[in-house]
């Protein structure tokens, strides 16, 4: 009899609910609207809903190995109490993984979104072939997911990865988090399109302004790549700086970890065309580790090469890497 398990990508947007199975294959999806605003009561009682009518579904043919949840925010994963979700602001010091096992009567696995995304990266996209990876997700937000000899990276209490938290402009543009320059101010949809609001308000970015103002479509992070590619020349400094940031913390990250793959995802890494000469460049005059493994500098040995890629699984990544983490548990 097959295997399965329910993997859940819990976003402030959409709520995804899949079955897998144990060779990483994507039976069925159940994809709503998370509405926040309703109340996370009724985000939980419809996550819940969709959980046991795909467990019932898919039991016929095989056996519920687990369920795996990825959820946005700083999860304390000894209690499985999410204690600060930005997305989800109603979700502070909740109780989440208690309340959903209470729902489900079974035992869940509680994950960071953008670890299970690094996981799901590793288990059937990117990295498939490596056992050590970093992982930026760039998205409304920045997050990003360490593994380590095939294992999710969470650090003392679970907080490890918050790479969308690096410095990279030490009196740079305020964030959340109290600091100043991090990258998630600067990589992220919302960077872009604040950054493409702050040309228009300094004046000679009329592309840009004719875009904001146009009815339709919504003035978002994808309007303002579509002008960068189209040549518009404020637009594509605002990538410029996407990618000078994104490479000032993938050199931190190569200097210090030194792993053989990099991995980039999200939805802001389908503009990859548009910011990632400036991040390799950035990345090249910063990490003296990248430039040993680049294979690029004829007179540097010959190490093993840092990769450092797009994903590849898109918005499957979150849901394929809670999937996985049943499955992992399950074998030992």
């Amino acid at each position: 009899m097959s295997r399965f398990a329910i993997g859940v990508d819990l976003g402030g947007t959409n709520l995804r609910i899949a079955a897998v199975g144990e060779d990483g294959k994507i039976l069925e999806v159940i994809t709503t609207e998370t509405e926040v605003a309703r109340g996370r009561g009724l985000v939980l009682d419809e996550m819940c809903d969709a959980i046991t009518k795909l467990s019932a579904k898919h039991n016929t043919n095989g056996s519920l190995c687990g369920i795996g949840i990825g959820v946005p925010g700083i999860i304390d994963m000894k209690s499985g109490m999410v204690l600060k979700s930005p997305n989800l602001p109603d979700w502070t010091d909740y109780p989440v993984q208690q309340e959903i096992e209470r729902r489900l009567s079974t035992t869940v696995i509680l994950e960071n979104d953008a670890n299970a995304a690094a996981f799901g990266e590793k288990w059937m996209g990117a990295g498939r072939d490596q056992d050590d990876l970093c992982m930026f997700t760039l998205g409304t937000g920045v997050g990003g997911g360490l593994v380590f000899d095939g294992k999710i990276w969470r650090g003392m209490t679970g907080m490890a990865g918050e790479l969308g938290h690096t410095t990279v402009f030490a009196d740079g543009h305020p964030c959340k988090c109290g600091s100043r320059g991090c990258v998630e101010q600067y990589a992220s949809a919302t960077a872009i399109k604040r950054m493409a609001i702050e040309a228009i308000e300094r004046g000679g970015a009329s592309e840009l302004e004719k875009a904001a103002k146009a009815p339709t479509p919504e003035f978002s992070a994808q309007v303002i790549y579509k002008l960068a590619m189209a040549g518009d020349k404020p637009a594509q400094l605002i990538f410029q700086k996407v990618g000078q940031a994104l490479g000032i913390a993938l050199a931190t990250f190569i200097n210090a970890l030194n792993l053989p793959m990099y991995v980039v995802g999200g939805g802001v890494s389908h503009s990859w065309d548009a910011f990632a000469p400036a991040m390799f460049e950035e990345i090249k005059f910063r990490s003296f580790v990248y430039v040993a493994t680049s294979g690029e500098d004829p007179k540097a040995p010959r190490l093993q090469k840092t990769i450092i890629t797009r994903a590849l699984l898109g918005g499957d990544a979150g849901l394929l890497g809670a999937a996985r983490l049943p499955m992992v548990m399950n074998k030992h």
